[in-house]
């Protein structure tokens, strides 16, 4: 999971940020078979504890990475510290379905399916078990909201996809 954190500067080169050197490595390698390394500068660090000056970023992006966060709250506060005013906070993220029926199905997938194809693929089903129990253990979208608002940040809301299986919230600093 990646915290990437960026400005909206043309000038400026892009951060992007992991607490684990060696994803960070993963994600240069891919960029880099892609053709896509121009302005970018890779930083080792824990998004509770972002080393960046205040009020240094447009935009703040985190994709399947906050419930491996181990203080979420510290985490956010830490993010709206390093935002500009009006800067926001996308977070994407696995979540909660809405409809009954299809969260059950989706906790039979998580729970059976996926660790089994990840022992049949990599020989590694605890690797799959716990991205399972970490989904389930992430707040749901009105927790992950409400998480957000006591952070300090405004307009606080969400985007469910695929039936509330992820969903994207959106924060802004005053």
């Amino acid at each position: 999971a990646t915290t990437e954190i960026y400005t909206l500067s043309l000038h400026d080169a892009l951060p992007i940020s992991d607490i684990n050197e060696s994803m960070l490595q993963v994600g240069r390698d891919k960029l880099l078979d892609n053709g896509v390394m121009e302005n970018m500068e890779f930083v080792q660090a824990d998004a509770q504890y972002l080393p960046f000056p205040d009020d240094s970023f447009d935009c703040i992006t985190i994709a399947f990475g906050l419930r491996n966060v181990t203080d979420k709250a510290l985490a956010m506060r830490s993010m709206l510290r390093v935002l500009k005013p009006a800067g926001r906070l996308l977070v994407l993220e696995f979540s909660k379905p809405q409809n009954e029926l299809l969260n059950k199905a989706y906790d039979a997938y998580s729970f059976n399916i996926i660790p089994a194809i990840g022992k049949l693929v990599t020989n590694d089903s605890e690797s799959y078990q716990y991205l399972a129990e970490s989904i389930r253990m992430h707040p749901d979208q009105e927790t992950l909201k409400d998480m957000m608002a006591d952070a300090g940040f405004m307009q606080c809301e969400y985007h469910n996809m695929t039936g509330g299986v992820v969903a994207l919230h959106r924060g802004v600093k005053a």
